[in-house]
């Protein structure tokens, strides 16, 4: 995470190491979020995620590193955290409370003048889709909306930064490209945002850089499409799916033809070029080595296929 060019970053984390239940969690992640940059952590469950946002908004100590929110610690400072807006997994809501009485609460917690919370109100409604539910009772909410009023309920104090912790889980398409468009218009703002995710559609739509995140170490970062001009250039992806898992024997074929496993070796990923002009040779070596396969695919290079390279791990919604 140690893109952005500004001098003065909103988040830094600088060798951040957590420990938990004897496992190292997080093993010295650097990285930060500049204003008006969107930063989007992927990595497979178990990963180090969630922990890493609960360190960089004060929620959790790590063991060893520092974290500076605006040039502060979030945690030995609390008045820096009003310079952060916080959008758990979980919906955080108040269920038989109406929309407008959810944002009344939130905003009076978050220190938010009698005088001023009322046209913030009215503007987060406006912003996020929500002017005609006011009234309504959160219970009454599509899942949608649900989770557009979570994240204007962490905006009414204005916070420079937002953290995300996977804001679309459970949501339609349609609501998917709502939270889209908001969070774009934040950065279009000046706010900064780090969110997680398994929308590999949303890291792609939005992300001014994504951040691979496997075993608490930063394994590979940078702009969407650069990271998929550097893994594929001008080819594209081959998942090879088999009826069973390859036999030592039958593994070196498939890394001869410069294949590699994912998930105990019965998918395997490579490249193929864009001619398909070797794809009748390890089609050929396919079958001469007995092995079975139940499908081949070939599709222009994504982020989804990067992220496969780089954890062996399929991520899935």
């Amino acid at each position: 995470m140690n893109g952005g060019d500004g001098d003065d970053p909103l988040l830094s984390l600088r060798q951040i190491r957590k420990s938990l239940g004897g496992r190292v969690v997080l093993d010295g992640v650097d990285g930060c979020v500049q204003p008006g940059e969107i930063v989007v952590l992927l990595g497979p469950n178990g990963a180090g995620k969630t922990t890493l946002l609960g360190a960089a908004c004060g929620r959790v100590a790590p063991d060893s590193g520092t974290v500076s929110l605006c040039g502060r610690d979030p945690r030995s400072d609390p008045d820096t955290r009003r310079n952060l807006g916080f959008v758990p997994q979980g919906l955080a809501l108040y269920p038989y409370l109406s929309v407008r009485e959810n944002l009344h609460t939130f905003g009076r917690m978050m220190g938010v003048s009698r005088d001023v919370l009322p046209g913030r109100i009215d503007r987060a409604l406006a912003w996020g889709g929500l002017a005609d539910h006011g009234a309504s009772s959160v219970e009454t909410l599509s899942g949608g909306m649900r989770r557009r009023l979570n994240i204007v309920a962490s905006l009414l104090h204005q916070p420079k930064l937002l953290l995300l912790d996977e804001p679309t889980v459970g949501v339609d398409v349609n609501a998917r490209k709502r939270i889209h468009e908001l969070l774009g218009s934040l950065r279009d703002e000046g706010v900064g945002i780090l969110i997680t995710t398994h929308d590999l559609d949303q890291a792609e739509s939005l992300a001014d850089r994504v951040v691979f995140l496997v075993d608490g170490r930063v394994r590979l970062e940078g702009a969407p499409r650069e990271l998929v001009q550097s893994s594929y250039g001008s080819c594209r992806e081959l998942i090879v799916a088999l009826e069973r898992e390859a036999s030592p024997e039958q593994s070196g074929v498939m890394a001869e033809r410069g294949l590699t496993p994912v998930r105990g070796g019965r998918i395997w990923a490579g490249v193929v070029g864009h001619d398909f002009t070797d794809a009748a040779g390890w089609t050929r070596d396919l079958d001469a080595a007995g092995l079975q396969v139940r499908e081949i695919r070939i599709r222009e290079p994504n982020l989804e296929g990067v992220f496969l390279r780089v954890t062996g791990e399929e991520l899935r919604l």
